[in-house]
């Protein structure tokens, strides 16, 4: 169930930010000054290609964040039935903690690393892919190479040809330290701001308001970025821009900071708001009817 849960979260929370994601990609890849603002670029996608323009690359983004929130949701979920005191059913804090982390580390090692750190370690960017397959990255900057990308699939075989199956796990190590400390953090954080914000105790079929998921899911989405999040963002953008030797965009990383937050913002926590009000109330209503018997 939870699995179910949190891919119908990640289906409403692409669908809430995919307009904010072409956005930003759009200004990202705007060198002639287009573009004034989010505000500027926003309404200038309307008139010029229509409303529909702002959800481009929805399938693929809907289809990424659902496989990788049923993946996370239900591991978790798991994990913390083998934690669980086979006397009380509850759960230790370490338990919860371990748990979380070894979801991290699922998710990591079959979608993060394969998927997501090896297309968007350089931000420089093929604008039709960007526009249509959600940042699809040109892997030749990387390697020198003289083909362009066709898409995420096309991305996969060149990356094995090239390096073997085993090229797609690169980085696999510090990608599964950041991902598993980040959903200790989350899942432990969310557990806790439930039952201090809201007395809302896991299993209790309690269904919180939407907007009471939300506050605990925006709370706990920052717990795990501002421990590991901002380094490891930093990291990667100044080593693409070492090994790209294009234009010096960052001076440091002070500056890279300032500059990332002001050109992306913060994304994580809205996000992680979006998906934990729908994952909460599909949760909850299904304690409330198949472990309880209240009805609906």
């Amino acid at each position: 169930m939870k699995a179910v849960s949190g891919s119908m979260g990640g289906i409403v929370e692409a669908s809430c930010l995919q307009p904010i994601d072409v956005i930003k990609t759009r200004l990202q890849l705007d060198r002639t000054g287009t573009y004034k603002g989010i505000a500027h670029c926003g309404s200038t996608v309307c008139k010029t290609e229509g409303v529909r323009a702002l959800w481009k690359g929805l399938t693929p983004f809907a289809t990424h964040l659902t496989l990788k929130y049923a993946l996370r949701m239900g591991s978790n979920a798991l994990f913390q039935s083998a934690f669980k005191d086979s006397d009380t059913g509850a759960i230790s804090h370490r338990g919860r903690i371990m748990s979380g982390f070894g979801a991290g580390v699922l998710e990591a090692l079959v979608i993060v690393t394969p998927f997501e750190a090896r297309f968007s370690l350089f931000p420089e960017v093929s604008a039709h892919l960007a526009l249509e397959s959600k940042n699809v990255y040109i892997y030749w900057k990387q390697h020198c190479l003289s083909f362009e990308i066709q898409g995420p699939v096309h991305c996969a075989r060149m990356i094995i040809r090239e390096e073997g199956i085993l090229g797609l796990w690169a980085g696999a190590a510090p990608t599964v330290m950041r991902n598993g400390t980040n959903q200790a953090a989350m899942f432990t954080a969310k557990n806790a701001f439930d039952v201090i914000l809201w007395k809302k105790h896991e299993g209790d079929g309690k269904v919180l308001q939407p907007w009471q998921s939300m506050v605990s899911g925006f709370l706990a989405g920052t717990a795990g970025p501002i421990c590991t999040g901002p380094f490891d963002v930093v990291k990667t953008r100044l080593m693409a821009q070492s090994r790209s030797g294009g234009d010096i965009k960052y001076n440091g990383m002070i500056h890279a900071i300032r500059t990332i937050y002001a050109e992306e913002g913060l994304r994580d926590p809205p996000g992680q708001a979006i998906m934990w009000a729908v994952a909460d109330q599909v949760t909850g209503l299904y304690e409330r009817r198949h472990l309880h018997g209240a009805p609906i």
